[in-house]
């Protein structure tokens, strides 16, 4: 079964249990899967890879968006947005752990050579494939930018 399958499934079963939290993630996120598949010159069905790589960028929209909410003082709809979350999560790969991110990063810039942020570059393009969808962009360029400090 694949991943777009079980969110197919699995909002089906939201449905049935009347689960409107739920329901609406995976909804907006199966929406989001079928945009990304007729994106381009031509549709495609996506792979799990691609799958989840949307998956993310909806999680994502959902953490800036409660934080958005928390800074206009909406703490009803930030709360919303943080149960989407809470249901996205559990499709993506488990996050890293601070300890485990810098340990990455570490061998990253060994592997890289890099010895100042002007080698930035080169450590991303090293832990991009190796992190994939388990820690924020943001996380991995800050520990990135203090190895390198």
């Amino acid at each position: 079964m694949t991943l777009k399958q079980t969110l197919q499934s699995d909002l089906n079963q939201a449905m049935k249990s009347r689960d409107k939290v739920t329901a609406g993630a995976l909804r907006m996120t199966i929406a989001a899967v079928k945009t990304a598949e007729v994106s381009g010159d031509t549709a495609k069905e996506l792979t799990d890879d691609e799958t989840l790589k949307v998956i993310t960028k909806e999680a994502k929209k959902r953490r800036e968006a409660a934080d958005a909410y928390d800074a206009a003082n909406r703490p009803e709809l930030a709360e919303q947005e943080r149960a989407e979350l809470v249901v996205l999560e559990k499709y993506l790969p488990a996050q890293l752990s601070d300890a485990e991110l810098d340990q990455m990063v570490a061998e990253a810039v060994t592997e890289s050579g890099a010895t100042n942020i002007g080698g930035m570059g080169k450590v991303m393009k090293i832990l991009q494939p190796k992190i994939a969808g388990r820690a924020d962009g943001g996380k991995i360029a800050a520990a990135v930018k203090r190895a390198l400090s």
